[in-house]
């Protein structure tokens, strides 16, 4: 009878188990951090005026993009697809987009939001001095660069791949995009969604 009696036990031990969490870590394109990289303190502007910080991550997946409001193609088009992106997601997620400008030389309050109004009110889109938005853009792990110019219109070099930051604030995944000859680097928005689900199903608590 004792022996009958562990068994089941053990069996329901196994079985709870089994039915538990996956811990399997998800196989993805995106480079994951394991554990996710914390966020220092850092201190911005929203598209409103309003102060921006860490507590804007908090409760919720977010997902960051570098980008300037003078941009010719890859950020007007990577906005786009985070459009669609957070539409979808939006049916099992909470998302939060954030469009990060790092020419803030130009890009005003009101021009930041005349910008992201154009594909969603919704997003956030942050901007501050360049002592505050490197060392913030830095450990995102992406990075930007602008040439000294005392010209009107000017570029800015920016990474084109899509951060994911947990509802700690930390960064979890990078999204890169994808390199075809002839064309500007931009994410896949399926393989974004896609991944997306996977690793927030997978770290969710």
């Amino acid at each position: 009878m004792t022996r009958i009696v562990a068994f089941l036990c053990f069996s329901a031990v196994l079985f709870v188990t089994g039915c538990g969490k996956n811990n399997t870590a998800p196989k993805v394109e995106a480079l994951v951090y394991e554990p996710a990289k914390p966020i220092s303190p850092f201190l911005l502007t929203d598209q409103h005026g309003t102060p921006a910080d860490n507590s804007q991550f908090m409760g919720h997946w977010n997902l960051v993009f570098l980008g300037y409001t003078s941009c010719p193609d890859i950020c007007p088009m990577t906005l786009a697809k985070l459009t669609a992106v957070q539409k979808q997601l939006s049916q099992g997620y909470k998302v939060q987009v954030w469009f990060v400008a790092v020419d803030p030389k130009r890009d005003t309050t009101e021009k930041r939001k005349a910008y992201i109004d154009y594909f969603n009110p919704e997003f956030l889109a942050v901007s501050g001095p360049h002592k505050q938005l490197f060392p913030f853009v830095r450990e995102l792990g992406l990075i930007y660069a602008i040439n000294d110019s005392d010209q009107q219109e000017y570029a800015v070099d920016h990474s084109a791949s899509v951060v994911m930051v947990d509802g700690d604030g930390s960064v979890r995944a990078i999204f890169k995009p994808e390199f075809k000859q002839g064309s500007v680097p931009l994410i896949n928005a399926t393989t974004l969604t896609d991944e997306f689900k996977k690793i927030a199903d997978y770290y969710a608590k």
